[in-house]
C-alpha cells in the first residue's frame, strides 16, 4: 500500500511550485514519482507528423515530481500532513493523518 495514491489532493513541499495544490493524476512506482495536475509544467518542442495528424509546435506538458516533494492535503487542518497506516477492528489496513488521527480513505 502506497502513502500517496491516484486521486489524492497533494501540496508541493519544494521546488518552483512550492505551496501549490493539485490532484495526483498518475503514480510511477518504479521511480517513486507522481504526476500532479497543473504542477511541474514544462514546454516541450514537438515535431510535426502529418501521417499521425500531430501538428508541430510548443506544448505544455506535466512532468513527474518525486514523491518526497509532495504531502497529502488535510481538509480538517487546511495544511499538508504526513500519513501513517493502521489496521481497523474489522481487519482493513487504512491510511490515516498523523496530526489528528483521521482516516484518509473512508
Amino acid at each position: 500500500m502506497r502513502k500517496i495514491k491516484k486521486g489524492d489532493e497533494v501540496v508541493v513541499l519544494s521546488g518552483r511550485d512550492k505551496g501549490q495544490r493539485g490532484t495526483v493524476a498518475r503514480v510511477i512506482t518504479e521511480k517513486d514519482r507522481v504526476v500532479v495536475d497543473g504542477i511541474n509544467m514544462v514546454k516541450k518542442h514537438t515535431k510535426a507528423n502529418p501521417n499521425m495528424g500531430i501538428s508541430g509546435g510548443i506544448v505544455d506538458k506535466e512532468m513527474p515530481i518525486h514523491v518526497s516533494n509532495v504531502a497529502i492535503y488535510n481538509n480538517a487542518t487546511g495544511k499538508a500532513d504526513r500519513v501513517g497506516f493502521k489496521t481497523l477492528d474489522d481487519g482493513r489496513k487504512v491510511r490515516y493523518f498523523k496530526s489528528n488521527g483521521e482516516v484518509v480513505d473512508a
